[in-house]
């Protein structure tokens, strides 16, 4: 009797996994097809005003556009890079419109709403749909209701439709500039020592500088260096100039920078062979090799199938001055001039220094702005004796004395170019 029992109890819980397995793979299968695009429309042209701005807010005023990637990595989706608000936003749909016979698909959307949004009530988000499997269309928008007119919806085009040969080895993405910035020295000492290292373009989300500092700009865009993208995000929200929600009435913080940050990673997925997120008073300094090149091949081979090499922070206090390097004509620029600091503050106890990243863009799904949320590949902590960031700020122990600082001059290896271009920058624009 109790084997009997025992495998009348083996039956009946194999009966209950059984159920509910095949429970599951329905409930998927159904999701699924929910999420396949459906033809609505025949015979129409493609309707809706095409839009360029970097920044579009749907008629929900819950949920800005920014730009919609094509994304094969998985299956044929577009992925809409996007600000909604975590809860407001229950529903969206795609809206894809095939030429040349203008059959007009809709896809219901996944909502991804990014895991870092610190307590802000509007967060970074992926609004992925399944493409038609008969069309590759250029054009798609974006809209709360499968049913409508589509005449008076933005439309956008899908980037990354076509597949590219790269075109540059290293993208530096600095989100977002604001605050009338003004530390024009500082800025043009950190580009011309990305252009050392190795970097060909530098892509800035813009919200506001000074004029000094359009000027610098216009110079670089001239040269090919920067790529500007407008980020007028407080035409839209409440923004906060702070990391984590205070309850001060903002929506989103610290400008939404994690959004743009993403926007810079797709936009760049096709043309570049590195994306590096870093701020514009951040550096990547290489200890054992000359550039980045040579410093990201020798950290590949040394890990295989690694997409994500995070690099640790260190504040070199821009109150903490030695003056080697005084060049006169500098002293009329605004800002800091990185030269002159080369004292690194010493790690604090039971803190651990945040990271900035060099990643591989095509293993990248979401990311943070110390760390990658989901990608395809490893992450991997680059050792401090191969490279660290040089970050010149205000301090964070500002009450240490000058003799608990650690001399640290690897800066100086460069100062002969440097000091060169930076003059030469100078000379043709503000000088």
């Amino acid at each position: 009797m109790l084997c009997g029992g025992k495998k009348s109890y083996l039956a009946a819980a194999v009966c209950v996994i059984t159920l509910t397995s095949m429970v599951t793979l329905s409930y998927l299968q159904l999701q699924r097809l929910s999420h396949l695009p459906k033809i609505i429309q025949e015979g129409s042209r493609c309707r809706g005003k095409l839009t360029n701005s970097t920044i579009t807010a749907l008629k929900d005023n819950r949920t800005f556009i920014i730009s919609p990637y094509f994304d094969d990595r998985e299956s044929k989706v577009t992925r809409v890079i996007g600000i909604v608000h975590h809860e407001d936003v229950k529903q969206l749909y795609c809206w894809f419109c095939c030429q040349p016979d203008g059959k007009m698909y809709v896809s219901k959307a996944k909502i991804d709403v990014h895991s870092d949004r610190f307590g802000f009530p509007y967060g970074a988000a992926d609004i992925v749909c399944l493409e038609p499997e008969n069309c590759e269309p250029t054009h798609v928008s974006i809209h709360q209701s499968p049913h409508g007119n589509t005449d008076q919806l933005p439309r956008f085009e899908i980037k990354n439709r076509k597949a590219e040969t790269f075109s540059v080895d290293f993208t530096v993405c600095i989100s977002a500039m604001f605050g009338n910035y003004n530390n024009v020295l500082q800025f043009i000492q950190s580009m011309e020592m990305y252009k050392i290292l190795g970097v060909q373009k530098v892509v800035i989300y813009k919200n506001n500088c000074s004029h000094l500092m359009e000027k610098v700009l216009k110079f670089y865009m001239e040269e090919g260096t920067v790529e500007i993208i407008p980020w007028p995000i407080n035409s839209h929200l409440n923004v906060s100039s702070k990391w984590h929600f205070m309850q001060d009435g903002t929506h989103i913080g610290y400008y939404g920078q994690i959004t743009a940050l993403n926007d810079c990673i797709y936009r760049n997925m096709q043309r570049s062979k590195f994306v590096v997120l870093i701020d514009a008073d951040e550096i990547i300094l290489p200890l054992k090799h000359p550039d980045w090149m040579t410093m990201m091949s020798s950290l590949q081979e040394q890990n295989p199938g690694t997409g994500i090499f995070l690099f640790e922070n260190h504040i070199f206090p821009e109150t903490i001055s030695t003056h080697v390097f005084n060049i006169s004509s500098w002293n009329t620029v605004p800002g800091v001039n990185i030269l002159h600091h080369v004292h690194r503050e010493p790690d604090r106890k039971d803190v651990i220094n945040p990271r900035k990243m060099i990643i591989d863009p095509r293993k990248v799904i979401q990311t943070s702005v110390h760390s990658v949320l989901r990608a395809y590949g490893n992450s991997v902590n680059v050792p401090m004796d191969v490279a660290l960031i040089y970050h010149c700020r205000v301090p964070l122990q500002g009450n240490l004395p000058r003799e608990s600082l650690i001399r640290d001059t690897t800066l100086w290896r460069y100062n002969l170019s440097l000091i060169m271009n930076v003059n030469k920058v100078l000379y043709q624009t503000i000088l």
